[in-house]
């Protein structure tokens, strides 16, 4: 049985299903590595416009697996420091392969996401919980520090520092309606309504310029890191002057609204004189 399941269900969504249930998805090398692989993939087809990512069984993901955590490619040679670098190295891989993503991703939380899956979870543009999911940083549960994979970069942005804090800290369980509170999800639905919550959520934003859309994700995360308000709206400006100019999107905005139909953005120059 294949530890990643890959499909289409609507048009240009394609969705994600970490699929090893019995283990609820944990994050062994066996499913990271093929999932960053196929999200490497998936980002360069052009007939992608969202992805959805989700768990098979009753949970997101448990985090680091700790009974079989596969075999860490390319490490002969090494010691286990060596390794234990090239393994982290691995799965911060997968975040910020999510993160570069030329599409949108949707985070359908269908279940626990605890430790890793946590982080991984933070990792997506937009997230949708399932009524019965709940999150734990379970690092600090487990004598460690809930510190990895960008947790506490991505946790504090999300949700703010004091909460970040506080839940870092103390590993308790936050359910859905909390995170939905808190902004740590966008909203919260029922089991069966989870993947048509997100395939709604899809269909809106695929009826949006391709490039606007490509845009206004990178500009969303790369907010995160500016260093001045001033220095970002620098960026964000030049974003908007070359959809603006290099695009007739904003042209056929005003015809359809003229003709009361829906806009159809080409992302095309030409489109500006049609």
């Amino acid at each position: 049985m294949p530890f990643l399941l890959v499909a289409k269900p609507r048009p240009h969504v394609t969705l994600v299903t970490l699929n090893r249930p019995e283990r609820m998805n944990a994050m062994s090398f066996d499913v990271m590595i093929p999932f960053r692989q196929a999200l490497e993939q998936i980002s360069r087809d052009n007939d992608t416009r969202v992805v959805v990512v989700t768990g098979a069984g009753p949970g997101f993901c448990s985090g680091a697996d700790l009974v079989d955590s596969g075999r860490v490619p390319d490490i002969d040679g090494l010691t286990l420091p060596g390794i234990s670098l090239r393994a982290m190295e691995l799965l911060d891989d997968v975040i910020l392969a999510l993160r570069k993503m030329h599409q949108p991703v949707i985070g359908a939380i269908n279940g626990p996401a605890i430790g890793g899956g946590l982080c991984l979870s933070l990792a997506f543009d937009i997230r949708v919980a399932a009524d019965g999911a709940f999150f734990r940083a379970a690092g600090i549960n487990n004598g460690l520090s809930s510190a990895e994979l960008g947790l506490s970069y991505l946790l504090p942005r999300a949700i703010g520092a004091s909460r970040a804090f506080e839940i870092m800290l103390t590993g308790r369980d936050v359910d859905a309606a909390e995170a939905a509170r808190i902004g740590l999800v966008s909203q919260v639905t029922s089991a069966d309504e989870l993947l048509g919550t997100c395939y709604d959520i899809a269909a809106r934003i695929t009826g949006w310029s391709r490039v606007g859309v490509e845009l206004a994700k990178r500009l969303l995360w790369s907010g995160l890191d500016a260093a001045s308000l001033e220095a970002h709206m620098r960026h964000e400006g030049i974003a908007q002057l070359y959809v603006r100019n290099l695009t007739g999107n904003f042209e056929e905005m005003i015809r359809a609204r003229k003709d009361h139909r829906t806009p159809v953005y080409l992302d095309d120059s030409r489109q500006k004189d049609m």
